[in-house]
């Protein structure tokens, strides 16, 4: 049996030191934890591309692939979940305002200070965050 990884694509949307955020609403350990707007690649489709799509179906915003700029690359597993690889994009810049367009995924968007950021944060997403300041471009979670 071959075991894949499951490729993650999260966006870095920074705007006045603030960074948006999402409530998920997911019925598991996550529900009711911020993370950052982010999905999964579909078959055929590249890291730019699938993140683009993420953010027009997630929160409602143009972004241009070349406006995307990878910043960060992290390798995690958890017990009972599948492997993943996330690929943290920085937004350079996007057309029109995040606003919630899947309200049965995610309670509400908010932006908040990168240096305040909210207890309840998935440490995955924070692997990012943390990668906006620093020079560490990899990062492994819940390998022993």
């Amino acid at each position: 049996m071959i075991t894949r990884h499951v490729v993650d694509v999260h966006l870095l949307l920074v705007r006045d030191g603030q960074i948006l955020l999402s409530l998920r609403r997911s019925g598991d350990e996550y529900d009711n934890r911020w993370h950052l707007p982010s999905g999964k690649l579909e078959a055929g489709e590249s890291a730019t591309a699938g993140a683009a799509r993420e953010a027009a179906e997630e929160i409602g915003v143009e972004i241009e692939p070349g406006a995307l700029h990878l910043c960060h690359v992290a390798h995690v597993t958890a017990p009972g979940r599948d492997a993943r690889i996330g690929l943290f994009f920085r937004v350079a810049r996007w057309r029109g305002e995040p606003f919630n367009r899947e309200p049965d995924k995610c309670y509400a968007l908010q932006w908040f200070p990168l240096n305040d950021l909210p207890a309840n944060l998935i440490e995955y997403s924070a692997l990012g965050i943390t990668a906006l300041n620093s020079v560490k471009t990899y990062s492994e979670l819940g390998w022993e």
